[in-house]
């Protein structure tokens, strides 16, 4: 079952990441850096976001496809990004998007990521351990995957969307926000461990949580959900 994997494979590795020891890394300087992409003559994207542990955010008004803002104080924690084959990477220097910051508590990494409204996208989000902030109404999204091991997380996907969209969304430990349309079609499936469930504006058939819309408008945005330990609230808006 993928919940009980993503408990075992993520949520330990998030807790060692916050309450080990690793002496060969220091707090340095706050540094802040910004960085942009253009889609090039790209008709569609992939983006993968790989994020470590802090604070991240992610929404839409990029000119072209990103425009970034990192500020982190420990060297390992220096973003990466790349694009290449239609595929936008952003993620720590690692290549899994987990950095060892084991013991630093006074560490810090927060991204501010913009995406670009026009360009239809696939977008997968990693999270190891943290606060996030996805604003992701009004991209243009022809699939989504998030996966997020420890902290709190809101996901905003309310307001008009032009065409169907099927998305994942694992999470571990913790608490997670899921604000959705009340225009489209909802449906929400979610598969949990001992995790608390409150569904504001939906209707409640077994595990499975649906929207006055669901089944008469012409546009359906359906999410799997499988988490873990916590508190998950769906709002309709």
């Amino acid at each position: 079952m993928r919940t009980r994997r993503l408990l075992i494979d993520v949520v330990p590795l998030a807790a060692l990441m916050l309450a080990g020891c690793n002496p060969g890394l220091r707090v340095g300087e706050l540094r802040t850096e910004s960085q942009s992409v253009e889609a090039g003559d790209a008709e569609a994207v992939r983006v993968e976001i790989q994020f470590g542990a802090g604070e991240l955010k992610v929404g839409g008004g990029a000119p072209g496809l990103l425009e970034a803002d990192f500020t982190y104080n420990v060297d390992a924690l220096k973003p990466e990004v790349e694009y290449a084959g239609n595929t936008l990477i952003v993620g720590q220097p690692d290549g899994e998007g987990f950095p060892a910051v084991q013991g630093i508590g006074d560490f810090r990494n927060e991204w501010d990521l913009r995406l670009g409204d026009g360009m239809p996208m696939d977008l997968r989000v990693n999270i190891g351990a943290g606060n996030s902030d996805l604003r992701l109404a009004g991209l243009p999204l022809t699939g989504l995957h998030i996966a997020q091991g420890a902290g709190i997380s809101t996901i905003d996907l309310s307001g008009d969307w032009a065409s169907d969209l099927d998305a994942t969304i694992e999470t571990g430990a913790g608490d997670v926000t899921v604000r959705l349309p009340s225009g489209i079609g909802v449906r929400v499936e979610v598969e949990t461990g001992p995790t608390a469930i409150s569904a504001v504006g939906l209707a409640q058939d077994g595990n499975v949580y649906t929207n006055a819309a669901y089944g008469v408008s012409g546009v359906t945005l359906r999410i799997d959900m499988q988490a873990g330990v916590g508190v998950i609230t769906l709002l309709q808006e």
